[in-house]
């Protein structure tokens, strides 16, 4: 789940000691900090010094571990506090480049005028070879309104870009597909499907990506249903692969069976309502969910589940407890079950914390720091353009989530994001249920 955090680098020097980066570790641990990358930056006969990458939920959080850092004394002390997040987005993420040099006329006649009238040619007889002859069939829009920026809620389009050259920055890594960020002025259903149907002949999918509910609903499924190519919104379908996977991991170092079990979702918005007709569509029997949104609890409803009066009740009745309400501390230690799953997914702040779940009797329980939506929307897109598939269906979502099952490694919740297999695995998956079912 998404998550609004400030990350600054700490240039750090101590005396050439051992021992003494372990007190600086502890300084930031004790301040609740989390600590990144370490990048060593001089090893002298008197000092080392030290980049170290520190992620918080606040500025006075950062001051607060500066101050613990320098408190130490014997020489250890923050030289400097740097910004290297926004060093890396200055001037943008991303940059659309040209796959062929030109360095003779006879390269520009091939790639321009004359030559490309030829294949403007091939293309009016047979629009499928665009396929082919173009970029097309290898690029997503992506696309918001601005209305659900990761954690930060409706600040605009504009803000919101630097998270969609992101995404476009992880299909190009993670799975060679040109990402190509479109930004909405409006968050109208009839505006925003009829301008994307205007231009998606320019595309070989659609990813809508922090466009917030409800009107997300009615946007995905009308330009489902309205457009020739696959179209996904991230937060919902993304989010659910992952936390399948992620359910289907905990279940397996249980030994819950999921099918059999009864399973609660505290939280019906894009993600919840997501999560819970994942959850149907994989075999789950009994999908309860809460939610103080009556509009929210009829959606369930309609997909096939039920609702319950309160989280209390849900507490008691569920053997798998999934958690996406942003309201930290929701789920008490007094509801936990004992030998239930609860995986808490709020961010930066879980409904309850993994080790008070476990200590209240929970036989599993993680938050959302791992279940990161990188793990599923490269690999789905890059499988289903490679398969030609004109829409993204449930079987190949859950094709995704068992390939993510299947790269990970005992004892993880999930794959580290960074794994390249995971994408290639998860792509192949998508590809070859796709196929099946054009077969």
């Amino acid at each position: 789940m998404a998550e609004v955090q400030y990350m600054r680098n700490l240039i750090i020097e101590t005396p050439s000691v051992p021992g003494n980066f372990a007190k600086v570790a502890t300084a930031i641990g004790l301040q609740s900090g989390d600590i990144g990358d370490i990048q060593t930056i001089k090893v002298g006969t008197l000092s080392t010094i030290r980049d170290v990458t520190v992620q918080c939920t606040s500025e006075e959080q950062l001051q607060e571990i500066v101050e613990s850092i320098n408190a130490l004394g014997g020489g250890i002390q923050v030289l400097a506090v740097t910004d290297d997040v926004l060093h890396a987005h200055e001037g943008g993420k991303i940059h659309m480049k040209g796959k062929i040099e030109i360095r003779s006329l006879g390269d520009l006649r091939r790639v321009y005028t004359p030559g490309v009238a030829n294949v403007c040619k091939v293309i009016q007889e047979d629009p499928e070879q665009a396929n082919y002859f173009t970029s097309i069939s290898n690029t997503v829009a992506i696309v918001t309104d601005g209305t659900a920026i990761l954690g930060l809620g409706n600040i605009g389009p504009v803000a919101g870009m630097p998270v969609m050259e992101g995404k476009a920055v992880l299909f190009d890594q993670f799975a060679g597909i040109s990402g190509i960020p479109i930004l909405l002025d409006t968050s109208d259903p009839d505006e925003v499907v009829e301008t994307v149907k205007h231009i998606h002949q320019g595309f070989g999918g659609i990813l809508l990506e922090d466009i917030g509910s409800p009107h997300c609903f009615e946007i995905e499924e009308r330009l489902k249903a309205e457009l020739p190519i696959p179209v996904m919104h991230d937060d919902q379908h993304g989010t659910a692969v992952v936390t399948l996977a992620s359910v289907l991991n905990a279940c397996r170092q249980t030994g819950v069976d999921l099918s059999n079990s009864v399973v609660g979702q505290i939280g019906l918005g894009a993600a919840g309502l997501a999560i819970s007709r994942m959850l149907l569509n994989y075999g789950v029997k009994e999908m309860h969910g809460v939610d103080r949104n009556e509009a929210a609890l009829q959606r369930l409803k309609d997909f096939g589940g039920s609702t319950l009066p309160s989280i209390e009740t849900l507490m008691e009745t569920c053997d798998i407890v999934i958690a996406t309400t942003g309201v930290e501390g929701l789920i008490k230690p007094e509801m936990v079950r004992k030998g239930q799953i609860i995986l808490a997914l709020s961010n930066p702040n879980a409904e309850i914390q993994p080790e008070v779940a476990l200590k209240a009797g929970a036989a599993f329980a993680a938050d959302g720091r791992q279940v990161n939506n990188v793990l599923g929307f490269p690999g789905i897109f890059r499988g289903t353009l490679n398969a030609r598939a004109k829409e993204i269906t449930y079987p190949m979502l859950i094709a995704a989530a068992l390939a993510i099952v299947d790269s990970t490694k005992p004892g993880d919740l999930v794959p580290h994001p960074l794994d390249p297999m995971v994408h290639a695995n998860v792509a192949s998956a998508v590809e070859r249920m796709a196929n099946e079912k054009n077969e």
